[in-house]
């Protein structure tokens, strides 16, 4: 009996998987679709029946990797902490330590970022995306200032759900730098703590 035949979409997702692959150990400047074909076992031609061009493939990539890095992931545990203030605490070690753990991926959010600059494409979605992840953090942000007015006194959920995306892409990049020495504990008492330092005296 012949083979089951595969469907496009998994032919489509097979493709896209072993493309970013290829993107993680070569960077952007050096993916082809002959790379890609060979590392997800199909042909040159069906790689290009799929995605066209190599530009296509790597705006697939994009989506991929945008789709799976960029998305506020909330476990049961922490959605179970009753106090909203170390419950944002234990959201922020969670992503943080989630992120630093791939920072080859981290390596290539960065690489798009930079083809960005010059491409609006690129630029537009990475913006949209990120700009969501941020607003995920605002209702978990809001309970944060509703429960701690003195201590957020001049602080809106938008710009704590900003802050909160700042830690967290900054320790992805410290994490991409150095990721022998890079501490996520360290990393967040030192923002915390100097941020606690900075904050305003109450009138």
């Amino acid at each position: 009996m012949p083979g089951q035949r595969v469907s496009e979409e998994v032919r489509r997702l097979q493709i896209i998987k072993a493309a970013y692959q290829v993107a993680l150990s070569r960077g952007l400047d050096g993916l082809t679709v002959r790379q890609v074909a060979s590392k997800a076992r199909v042909s040159h031609g069906l790689v290009l029946f799929h995605y066209k061009t190599k530009e296509h493939l790597m705006i697939a990539i994009l989506d991929w990797l945008l789709e799976t890095t960029i998305e506020l992931r909330v476990s049961g545990d922490i959605a179970a902490i009753a106090s909203p203030l170390d419950r944002f605490h234990a959201l922020l070690r969670s992503e943080m330590h989630r992120l630093a753990s791939e920072p080859q991926r981290v390596r290539l959010f960065f690489d798009f970022w930079s083809k960005g600059i010059r491409r609006s494409e690129i630029r537009g979605r990475m913006r949209l995306k990120l700009g969501l992840y941020r607003d995920a953090f605002r209702p978990i942000a809001g309970e944060v200032v509703s429960a701690e007015r003195e201590r957020f006194s001049n602080v809106s959920a938008d710009g704590l759900a900003s802050v909160a995306v700042s830690f967290i892409k900054g320790c992805a990049v410290q994490s991409m730098i150095d990721p022998d020495h890079f501490e996520i504990k360290e990393y967040l008492a030192g923002a915390l703590g100097l941020l606690g330092q900075l904050a305003p005296s109450p009138l």
